[in-house]
C-alpha cells in the first residue's frame, strides 16, 4: 500500500501519513461530522476536550491485552488534512443543510492542536486503563474517534492473539503467520501480519508485508508443486553446484536415489526427503526441515525424529537429528496446548485462520469517552457499572513487587504528587467500596508518554521500529505473574484508583446522577 510524502510536525519531525491509503478523515461514521456540524453551530467547536480511549474487557477470556495500533493513530492525525473533494461529499451527503461558513471551518482545520498521550506500543495493558488520551479542540477531537477506534481495535486483537499463541508454544517454538489467504482482504491481512509480529511471531508469508514493514519472510509451498511432475524424467536441470562452488554434480537426481536406496522404507514423503537432505548435504548444503499438514500431527513428529536421529547416527551426519519439523492444519491455542500435553517433536508452527481472523472473539470493544471539557470534569453514568466512565484527565502507574512481577495499575488525578518507592499506597477498585489493598512498590512506571505536543511545549517520543514495539511486548509478558498469564482461569489483575481520585468519582457520580421521587 502507498504511503503519502511524510509531513512535518510542530515538532519537526517527519512523519509519513498511514500505512493504508484508505485511511482518511472520511474513514468515520456520518454521525460524527453531524456533531462537529452541531457543536460548530453552538460555538463549542473550539472547547478544550479531554477524551480516553480504552476497552472494557479483556479479549479471549484472558487477564492481558497487548496494546498496538498507536504508530498509525500518530501517522493519520499528523497528516490529518480534508481535501477538497471530501469536503463536496461532506456537502452533499451530511444530514443537515451546511452553512458554507462550516465547509469553511472544515477547510482550515488540522490536528495541529491536538496532543496525543499514550503507553507505548507493544506495552501490556488491562481493561479500564486509558491506552490513550486526546486533547484538542472539541469538534476536531470528535472526528478522530472512528479511525483511532478502528486503528486499535483490531491490531490490538490481533496482537493480543498473537501473544497468547506464543505463550502456550513456548518461547523455544518458531512461530509462523500463514494466514493471508484466509484474512479478512487485503487490508486485514497485512495488518495481521504485521501485529502478529508484534505478539511474538518471528516470520510470515506475507511478501507485502515483508516488504512494507521488515517482517522476516517463510514459506513452503503447495501440494500442486509436488503433484503437478508426473516423473523425474521432467526434471531438465539435473546439475547442482556444490554450495562452496569447488564443483558440480551433474546429476544430482541420480545421487539423490543412490540415498533413498539406503534408506528404511516409511510409508509417506519423508524417506524422499532424507534423501534429498543426505544428497545436498554431499555438495554442502543443509536442508532446512519438512512440514506436516495433515495426520496425527503429534505421533507423526515424533516418528519423524526418531528417522532423522537414526540417520544421523547411521551416516555420521552431525545435526540431521535436529531438523526442523514444522506442523500446520487449522492450528489455534487449544490445538498446540493438546499437542503439549500429548508429547510431539514440533519446532515450528505454521498457523493461519485461528491468527488471523482472531476466531475466538470478532471485536476487542474499544471505546472512546469524553472525560473531561474546558478544564471539568465529565462522566458518563450507566445503570451497568462496567460502562461508568472514570473522569479527568489522570496519570498511570505501574506499581511492580519484590519479583519483578506488576502487581497493579493505579489511576491519579493529573496534579496529585506521584507514588513512591517504597512507600504504602491505598489502590481502590474505581466503584466497589470493599476492594481496596495497600501496596508497597519496589518500582513504579507512569505509563502514560506524549507522542503528539500539539501546541505545547512538551517533548514528544520517537515512534520505535517494529522490531523495538515487538521487543517490548516480549519484555512486558515477561514481566506479568505466570497466574494473570494462564490459559483458563487466569488471576485478575488489579486497576485501580488512588483513594482521591476514588472519592472524586463518587462524589460526581453523586452529583450527576438524578434523584428520584416517590408519589
Amino acid at each position: 500500500m502507498a504511503t503519502k510524502e511524510p509531513k512535518k510536525t510542530n515538532s519537526g519531525r517527519k512523519i509519513p501519513g498511514p500505512t493504508n491509503p484508505m485511511v482518511t478523515p472520511l474513514l468515520t461514521d456520518q454521525y460524527q461530522f453531524t456533531m462537529a456540524y452541531a457543536y460548530w453551530k453552538s460555538g463549542k467547536h473550539q472547547e478544550r476536550a479531554v477524551f480516553d480511549l480504552y476497552f472494557r474487557k479483556n479479549p479471549f477470556g484472558g487477564e492481558y491485552t497487548v496494546f498496538a495500533g498507536l504508530e498509525e493513530c500518530v501517522r493519520f492525525i499528523a497528516n490529518f488534512k480534508l481535501t477538497e473533494e471530501q469536503i463536496d461529499y461532506i456537502k452533499d451527503n451530511l444530514s443537515v443543510s451546511c452553512e458554507e461558513g462550516f465547509l469553511d471551518y472544515l477547510r482550515g482545520i488540522d490536528c495541529s492542536d491536538v496532543e496525543v498521550y499514550a503507553l507505548p506500543e507493544g506495552s501490556v495493558v488491562f481493561a479500564k486503563v486509558p491506552l490513550l488520551r486526546v486533547e484538542g479542540p472539541l469538534a476536531v477531537v470528535q472526528l478522530l474517534e472512528t479511525p483511532f477506534i478502528n486503528l486499535v481495535n483490531f491490531a490490538s486483537l490481533v496482537s493480543t492473539n498473537a501473544a497468547r499463541h506464543r505463550f502456550v508454544a513456548g518461547k523455544s517454538k518458531t512461530l509462523l503467520e500463514f494466514g493471508l489467504r484466509r484474512a479478512q482482504g487485503p487490508d486485514g491481512g497485512i495488518g495481521a501480519s504485521k501485529y502478529s509480529y508484534i505478539g511474538g511471531f518471528d516470520a510470515t508469508s506475507n511478501v507485502a508485508a515483508g516488504m512494507l514493514f521488515g517482517i522476516p519472510l517463510r514459506g513452503t509451498h503447495s501440494h500442486a508443486f509436488v503433484s503437478s511432475y508426473m516423473s523425474l524424467d521432467e526434471i531438465k536441470d539435473k546439475a547442482l553446484r556444490k554450495k562452496d562452488g569447488s564443483s558440480t554434480c551433474q546429476d544430482f537426481v541420480s545421487l539423490v536415489g543412490d540415498w533413498l536406496r539406503k534408506i528404511e522404507v516409511m510409508r509417506s514423503g519423508v524417506p524422499n526427503f532424507c534423501a534429498v537432505a543426505l544428497a545436498l548435504s554431499d555438495l554442502g548444503y543443509k536442508a532446512i526441515g519438512i512440514r506436516l499438514d495433515s495426520g496425527d500431527l503429534a505421533y507423526l513428529s515424533c516418528e519423524i525424529r526418531k528417522l532423522f536421529c537414526s540417520i544421523e547416527k547411521e551416516f555420521g551426519l552431525p545435526g540431521f537429528g535436529k531438523m526442523s519439523i514444522t506442523a500446520s492444519n487449522d492450528l489455534n491455542e487449544e490445538t498446540i496446548d493438546a499437542l503439549n500435553k500429548q508429547g510431539h517433536q514440533i519446532d515450528a508452527y505454521g498457523i493461519g485462520t485461528y491468527l488471523v481472523t482472531c476466531y475466538a472473539q470478532a471485536a476487542l470493544g474499544v471505546v472512546f469517552k469524553l472525560v473531561e471539557i474546558n478544564n471539568r470534569p465529565r462522566i458518563k453514568l450507566s445503570e451497568a457499572v462496567s460502562k461508568v466512565t472514570i473522569p479527568c484527565k489522570k496519570r498511570i502507574y505501574r506499581l511492580y513487587g519484590k519479583e519483578g512481577y506488576a502487581l497493579v495499575d493505579i489511576m491519579t488525578g493529573e496534579d496529585e504528587p506521584p507514588p513512591k518507592v517504597g512507600e504504602r499506597i491505598l489502590c481502590r477498585h474505581p466503584f466497589r467500596e470493599s476492594k481496596r489493598a495497600y501496596v508497597v512498590p519496589q518500582k513504579i512506571e507512569e505509563l502514560l508518554r506524549c507522542y503528539c505536543a500539539g501546541t505545547s511545549d512538551k517533548n514528544e517520543e520517537i515512534l520505535p521500529p517494529l522490531k523495538d514495539i515487538r521487543e517490548r511486548c516480549i519484555q512486558q509478558l515477561e514481566q506479568m505473574r505466570p497466574d494473570h498469564m494462564r490459559r483458563l482461569n487466569p488471576t485478575p489483575y488489579k486497576v485501580s484508583v488512588s483513594a482521591k481520585l476514588y472519592d472524586f468519582i463518587h462524589f460526581l457520580w453523586l452529583n450527576e446522577a438524578p434523584v428520584g421521587e416517590l408519589r
